[in-house]
């Protein structure tokens, strides 16, 4: 390893590496998706208060101006129900519409907020910081600007690099932490070879058909397939100007050994509130056996649980009510 650290790589479990080396997924397979969505259609931009029913409830957009690189940062949210929030943050290549299933169903008792990470959806692509602590720390701008003081977190892939800098520069109003398919403590670099393929996407052109990159990445790392309409909206979500261009800048601002590295050495110890984290008990780049001990890694949370998810990487889809049912879970934390 280079650098002034001596932090050695975890072993990867033999699992877990015939797991990760298993064959990319056949461009049959991929076609056979694909000409399934073939008839997918543009979906328009919202405007602030439009409305959508989704599991039966009533979901509004929203657009909120935050402070932010040097100018301000737009961001894209959708919210449903009443009461003490819970923030949710998605992964790549999804959106806010990742928990719709979640939202829904919590929605009774609580205010559930969803937005777009900055470069993804409907939110800014402009030019800017494109760290994560960075673009974390606009996020929060903008719950400040939407009254949301204390509140829950839950979040998945790259939104839990975000929301780990959250929790640990926010401890007095993050409540609780509901985190998955992200690396804690354990890592080794041959667990993320997506993170060249997705900084070099703007030159190797890897995003410029959504299509084919949701399918494919879906396919790849999720344990069961997911319904075509539910694809078709990710897709869509996926697809709107310039995400192409503005995703790639987060891996190429910052690497996942300098986010494993800071984690262990700064923000894991600042964590103080209960934590849930939720792993696909399948998870092809996120070996189960790597949280068995979390609590040993959090030492200031006064409570946390690991919970294994019968699923691949994208549990929120794969096993919606289960994940439901964890959240409920976290929440009596």
């Amino acid at each position: 390893m280079n650098g002034a650290t001596t932090i050695a790589y975890s072993q990867i479990p033999e699992r877990a590496l015939a797991n990760l080396n298993a064959p990319m997924p056949n461009e049959h397979v991929l076609t056979d998706r694909l000409a399934r969505l073939a008839d997918i259609t543009p979906r328009p931009f919202d405007n602030d208060g439009d409305q959508e029913v989704l599991d039966g409830v009533r979901f509004t957009h929203h657009f909120i101006d935050a402070p932010g690189d040097e100018e301000t940062v737009r961001f894209h949210y959708a919210e449903a129900g009443d009461g003490e929030p819970i923030v949710f943050l998605h992964g790549i290549p999804d959106s806010w519409y990742q928990w719709h299933h979640q939202m829904a169903a919590l929605s009774m008792t609580h205010r559930c907020i969803a937005f777009d990470l900055k470069g993804y959806g409907q939110s800014s692509k402009g030019f800017g910081d494109f760290r994560h602590e960075a673009a974390a720390e606009q996020l929060v701008g903008a719950l400040d600007l939407i009254d949301v003081d204390e509140f829950t977190i839950v979040a998945h892939d790259r939104g839990s690099v975000q929301a780990d800098f959250i929790a640990a520069k926010h401890p007095d109003r993050v409540l609780r932490y509901g985190r998955g398919e992200q690396h804690l403590y354990h890592f080794h670099p041959d667990l993320a070879p997506q993170a060249q393929l997705f900084a070099d996407a703007p030159s190797t052109g890897m995003m410029n058909d959504p299509a084919h990159f949701v399918v494919w990445l879906y396919t790849w790392v999720a344990q069961h397939p997911i319904d075509d309409g539910e694809l078709r909206r990710v897709v869509q979500e996926f697809s709107y100007p310039d995400i192409a261009r503005a995703v790639p800048r987060y891996f190429t601002s910052q690497s996942f050994r300098q986010e494993w590295l800071r984690r262990r050495r700064d923000l894991l110890p600042a964590w103080r509130c209960p934590v849930m984290i939720i792993q696909g008990y399948e998870s092809r780049t996120q070996p189960r056996e790597f949280y068995e001990h979390a609590a040993e890694y959090i030492p200031n949370s006064p409570r946390v649980a690991v919970e294994y998810v019968e699923a691949g990487h994208f549990w929120p889809k794969e096993r919606p009510d289960d994940i439901t049912a964890l959240i409920r879970k976290l929440l009596e934390m």
